[in-house]
């Protein structure tokens, strides 16, 4: 899936207006009717309850300000502070939010505050699970960035303390809240492509930008940077931009690959299938390219083991990331079944269908040529008594196209049901157990990079099994 085609997306303003499109067929000639049957997806939005929810934007970075745009979509949201350690982001806070938008080095000023109901988190991913945890004993909504943590062993004391706190948290893989994978979801559970036996995922890139090389300011130092702060709770270490700027090729700061990009295609595969995760992960990789100091791979392959479980049949996840794909940005989600394949797209989904014969083959590419002729004879007799032309035949059938309506925003709409639950306690689409199911395996594809060795889990408990 083209992220860059999503981030032009999120341009565009929608504001909280509703926006209703029927499900239908799209008219279509009389020769391409014969080659697929188009639907366009029903997308309802509807402005909830005005009161203003006043939010503060911790890390402003990429995603930072990504977030906090998406966020001023929504009516009644109000920024009213930001915090960056680089005073050069603050600066352009307050000139793309205003001259009184109050503005630290320190998130805890920022937690202290009374005036403020909620939290976008969008630092290194170090940093998630520390932040997410105080705001939450601050007693403010939290809508953090994927993956929710950095480390396995921080999961479940952030869901307990999510759980004990009573407040909202949404973590930040925006398909999950797409009516695109809502109506892919319920047509998988209708059985469209049959049993469901695999899923091919892959999210490749081929520039310096989609490998992490961010444009770093002229300014940086350590008088514009609190590195002390950034690298605290870690063993002291010079001052380094790289790690600072370009944080997610480094394993103390980010999660690489598998936590930028795995994390989004299995957070779009938990929801479609309902499940919890796998029971075994291995992965390879290796850094063949970009070597500018980096400790985390440019190319990388993890297989994945689903149980069978109430919620869906035994099924093998294949993902993978290249950074030098030859072929620039391209992407792909696949649930194979039995009777179809079903294919996420940039701009919706596509179904294709096709359905074994009940009645095994006979003849072509077979063992029967090499049989006497009296012996050939009698088993086309046998094969054509015992079964039909109908039970011979597969079918298949021409694919069926789900698309988005034009400028449809799925960041827009995670962000819509996180203020839906702060201001009415809705339930959350993507909570802590979510995101940390979705997050954890990906964590794990790392651990067996780096150790060379499968790695058990138990998606249910969410622990590594010894």
């Amino acid at each position: 899936m083209n992220r860059s085609k999503t981030r032009r997306q999120f341009i565009r303003q929608l504001g909280g207006a509703s926006l209703l499109l029927s499900a239908g067929n799209i008219p279509t000639t009389a020769a391409e009717k014969t080659h697929q049957e188009e639907h366009l997806l029903e997308v309802t939005r509807h402005s909830g309850p005005a009161d203003t929810v006043r939010i503060a934007g911790i890390g402003m970075g990429i995603m930072g300000y990504n977030d906090v745009n998406t966020a001023l979509q929504v009516p009644g949201v109000k920024l009213v502070a930001a915090c960056d350690l680089y005073t050069g982001r603050l600066e352009r806070a307050k000139e793309r939010y205003g001259k009184d938008l109050f503005t630290t080095r320190d998130y805890r000023q920022i937690l202290d505050r009374k005036d403020i109901d909620a939290v976008i988190i969008a630092t290194s991913d170090n940093w998630h699970a520390r932040i997410a945890t105080e705001a939450l004993a601050k007693g403010k909504a939290v809508y953090c960035e994927k993956p929710m943590v950095h480390r396995i062993e921080e999961g479940l004391p952030l869901i307990a303390t999510h759980k004990s706190s009573g407040r909202p948290m949404q973590i930040g893989s925006q398909r999950v809240s797409s009516v695109a994978y809502a109506k892919a979801k319920e047509l998988y559970k209708a059985g469209e492509i049959g049993q469901l036996n695999c899923i091919e995922a892959t999210w490749n890139r081929q520039n310096a930008l989609g490998a992490w090389e961010y444009t770093q300011p002229a300014d940086a130092s350590p008088e514009t940077v609190d590195w002390q702060r950034y690298i605290k709770g870690k063993p002291a270490e010079p001052w380094d931009p790289k790690k600072f700027f370009w944080w997610r090729n480094y394993r103390a700061f980010g999660t690489g690959m598998a936590g930028d990009l795995f994390v989004h295609l299995l957070s779009g595969i938990h929801f479609i299938t309902g499940s919890n995760g796998p029971d075994k992960v291995v992965s390879s990789g290796q850094l063949c390219y970009w070597k500018d100091g980096r400790d985390v791979p440019d190319v990388m392959t993890a297989l994945m083991s689903y149980p069978d479980t109430p919620a869906h049949p035994a099924f093998q996840v294949v993902l993978q990331c290249n950074f030098v794909s030859g072929l620039g940005e391209t992407g792909s989600l696949r649930f194979i079944g039995s009777e179809g394949v079903l294919e996420m797209t940039d701009n919706g989904f596509t179904i294709h269908h096709h359905k074994m014969s009940e009645a095994p083959g006979i003849g072509g590419w077979d063992a029967l040529e090499t049989y006497p002729k009296a012996m050939q004879d009698q088993l086309m007799k046998q094969y054509n008594t015992r079964w039909s032309a109908a039970q011979r035949e597969a079918t298949s059938k021409p694919p069926t196209v789900y698309k988005l309506p034009d400028n449809y925003n799925e960041d827009l709409d995670h962000h819509t049901h996180f203020f839906d639950a702060v201001r009415t306690g809705k339930p959350i689409v993507e909570d802590p157990i979510f995101g940390f199911r979705a997050a954890a395996p990906c964590l794990l594809a790392n651990q067996s990079y780096f150790d060379g060795n499968p790695i058990r889990w138990d998606p249910a408990a969410m622990k590594i099994v010894s």
